[in-house]
This record gives C-alpha cells, structure tokens and sequence, in this order.
C-alpha cells in the first residue's frame, strides 16, 4: 500500500493457513536502488521458503523488521521511496492487537476448514487433532496483565498454540522475543529444546511390593558447547518444519516398503528419438522419471486407496490426482515436495513441461505455500545420484509414496524368438513403494507395482 510517495513493503499472505514469516535475508541495504518485481528479501515459513518482490521501483528507504526476525501476516516491515525523496524515518509499527489477530487468523480459517468466528478472550485450548492433522485453533493467548489488573490477551499463531498444545507448555510463562513480547515459534522451539517445559505429571501409583524404587531420571542435558573443528549453526524454519513433518508421518502411519524391478530399455531407446526433437521444440528434456509420473498417474486410477487418506474413522477417495514431486534445494539444505495438480489430465509432454517448471521454480524460490498443498500421491527420484534402493517417508496425510532409483545396465533373463531363456543387456530400474498400512495391505500394493510395471514395460507411443 502507499503512503504520499513511498510504497510500504508489508510480510505477505502466503497461504491461507500461514499467519506469519520469519524474514532470513535482506537482499538489498538501506538505500540501494531497487526495481518492481525485484528480489527484496527471502521469508521462511513453517511450510515454504520464498523471495518476495518488491512492490514498486525506488530506493530501499528503511528496514523495519530485521533478518531473523518472525512477523505477522500484514506486518509492515519496509519502506521503498522515490529515488531522490527526503529520508522520513518510521518507528517500527506495534504488532496486531489480540483481538486484531484474531479475528484475522478467524477470516483465513484453516485449509479445508469454515473460518472460525472467535475472538482472543474467548478462546478455547485447542481440541485433539483429528487424522488428517488440521491447524489447531488459537491457543489461550497468553495474559498481560496491565495497571488496573486487567489482563489483555497477547495474539498466539496456530503454529505456536499446537506446539504448545503438544508439550503441554503454558505460553504466559514464555519470554516472547517478538515485537511486543508476542511468543514467536523460535521461542517455544528453544523453550521445548533445553527442557524448560515440564512434562505433564502422570497419575501416581502405587509400586509393587518387591519392586526396588526406580531411579530418578536425569535432568535433560543442556546443549553442548561446540567442541574444536565443530560449526554450528540455528535451523532455518524450513528445516524445523520437515524434521516435524516427517517425525508426525513415523508417528501416524504405520510404514511398510515393497520393491520392484522393472525393465526400462524400451523406455530408454524412446528416451533417445525424443531428446533432440523435444530439446529443439519444447526445450524440454523427456526424463525417466516423466515416464513413471504418467504411468503412475493411469496405474492410480486402479487403486483408488493408495490415492486416498485416511480421514478419521473412514476412507477418502479422488477420481484426480495431485502428484507431488520431491525437490533437493540449494546445498542439499531443504527438501520440498511441490504439486502438480489434476495430473490425469497431462499426455507425456505436458507432464515433462509440468516436472520441469516445478522444480525450477522450487530452486529459484519461486513457489507459493499453495504450491505445495493438496497432494494426494508423491514421487521421490534419489536415482539421479545413483541410489538403488531406499524407504521414503509418507508426506501426511497420503497413503503412500513411490520412490524411483538408479537405471542401470544389467544382464537379465529374457525370452528369445524361440521362446528360451537367454541373457541379455537389459536397462533396468528399482522401483519402491512406501505405504500406510492402516489403508493399503501388501497385497494390494503388489498388485500396484505389477500394474505399473507392465505399463512401463509395454510403453505405447501411440498413445502420447
């Protein structure tokens, strides 16, 4: 939004269900010249790393919230001014009133969820999750009390109401770090870490009669000073996010792994006439793992459940598929699992140019947290660095993830024109299948890898 001729830059809206932004770099300083739509900074959020542009062309004036920093949605946080306009320095703005916040975390609602319509005084603790795991409502905002002994409710985000719902932590009794002594996530993180927060008390009882008292248990051990040829360094939101997204996946769904090898050679000949024509025309290259994301997509039409969830106490079922692919970031430091939606509607091409983009967009931090929502099934590819086997981890709440490895030159028992066996140099690949069995038996799993087999094994170009 403007005011009089500078551009106020505010923490965007990055996603329905995100209420706040940790800012992790400034791309340019106080003063240096900037154009629209030029990187300004990166935020991370607990589900997205991004750049955010900027809103209009000028000069960085001043920088309002600092790297590291965690703010909330519509927070002001810079302003970028005409080159040549007089330096009007701001005071950093006051972070949402409680009931401000509220009422706007209120209005996003959760994913898949009605809004809900209830103020910060009146807020409940939050309900159990059910399966799969919504964002919690707002926790008891944590009271301040005042001179005339009232106490005003401070804002909590989703975020920091479930991890504090988790551990059973009282967010009152939190030094909050954020503007307004508000609790950010980093806070509760490092208030669970070095074992401030008790856990709750289990109901006494009574020992057996010959049993000797069991030892006390030792205090959590404060972190380790860095030893000698040690770094150390803070995990990025990113990070923190995964290692709890993949901790509650271990902890809902009940892993199982099945594999298959499957002959790619017919595959990888198409591979070969394709490569020049598409590099030419489309400027797209037709990779392995294009051809098992199409054939996956047409196998899952079979097997409803292994592109479902479990939802509660009953089984939820699409006639689409959101596919999923997961992507290596810089220096091997993040991992995010972009989607591409309706992928039942893509022919060969329109899958490669699919995958292509996605991923691109994934490296240059380019994606929005809508772009990595609502998967239903999700590629792994650890193949293209050699790996030949290996079991995923389920992204929740879907059923199943198929992971794709190495192709490699092997000889293989085939049938020659006389019908006898003869080896042969053959292309071959692994192929797993990490699934929930709660959902999917072994059984049907197996029949799935078959299917997909056969689909890859018997390509028909004619159908592309």
């Amino acid at each position: 939004m403007a005011t009089g001729t500078a551009v106020d830059v505010v923490m965007p809206q990055m996603g329905v269900s995100v209420s706040e932004g940790t800012i992790t770099k400034w791309l340019k300083s106080e003063g240096e010249a900037i154009a629209a739509d030029e990187s300004l900074l990166e935020i991370s959020t607990d589900k997205v790393d991004t750049e955010v542009p900027s809103p209009a062309t000028g000069v960085l004036q001043q920088i309002l919230a600092q790297e590291g920093e965690t703010v909330a949605v519509g927070t002001k946080i810079a302003v970028i001014a005409p080159e040549g306009a007089p330096v009007e320095r701001q005071e950093a703005p006051e972070p949402p009133t409680a009931e401000a916040a509220a009422e706007a975390e209120a209005a996003s609602g959760a994913e898949g969820e009605a809004p809900t319509q209830q103020k910060a005084e009146e807020a409940q603790a939050p309900a159990p999750e059910p399966v799969p795991a919504p964002e919690p409502a707002p926790a008891p905002p944590a009271q301040a009390e005042e001179g005339n002994g009232r106490r005003e409710a401070k804002f909590v985000s989703p975020v920091v109401a479930r991890i504090a719902a988790e551990h059973n932590i009282d967010v009152s009794s939190i030094e909050g770090t954020g503007r307004g002594g508000r609790v950010t996530k980093k806070d509760i993180l490092a208030y669970v870490e070095h074992g401030q927060a008790a856990a709750p008390a289990a109901p006494a009882e009574a020992p057996a009669p010959a049993a000797p008292e069991a030892p006390k248990a030792a205090a959590p051990a404060q972190p380790q000073e860095p030893q000698a040829g040690e770094t150390v360094e803070p995990m990025s939101a990113m990070r923190k996010g995964i290692a709890e997204h993949m901790r509650r996946s271990l902890d809902t769904s009940a892993h199982v792994t099945s594999s298959i090898e499957i002959d790619m050679t017919r595959i990888a000949a198409l591979r070969q006439r394709l490569k020049k024509e598409w590099a030419g025309s489309y400027g797209v290259n037709p990779t392995y793992l294009a051809f098992v994301a199409r054939a996956v997509v047409d196998t899952l039409k079979d097997y409803p459940w292994i592109n479902g969830e479990i939802r509660g106490d009953s089984i939820v079922t699409r006639n689409f598929v959101n596919l999923g692919f997961a992507v290596e970031l810089a220096d091997g430091k993040g991992l995010i699992v972009p989607v591409v939606k309706n992928a039942e509607t893509l022919n060969l091409l329109g899958m490669a140019k699919a995958i292509t983009d996605i991923a691109q967009r994934a490296r240059d931090k380019q994606l929005l947290p809508d772009d990595v929502q609502g998967g239903t099934f999700t590629i792994t590819n650890p193949g293209g660095y050699g790996t030949f086997h290996g079991t995923p981890v389920i992204s929740q709440p879907q059923a199943a993830i198929l992971g794709t490895y190495a192709v490699v030159k092997r000889p293989w028992v085939v049938e020659d024109e006389d019908g006898q066996d003869a080896i042969a140099i053959r292309s071959m690949m692994n192929v797993t299948l990490t699934y929930d069995h709660r959902l999917v038996d072994g059984a049907l799993a197996g029949r799935f890898l078959r299917d997909l087999r056969e689909r890859l094994q018997s390509w028909d170009e004619s159908t592309e």
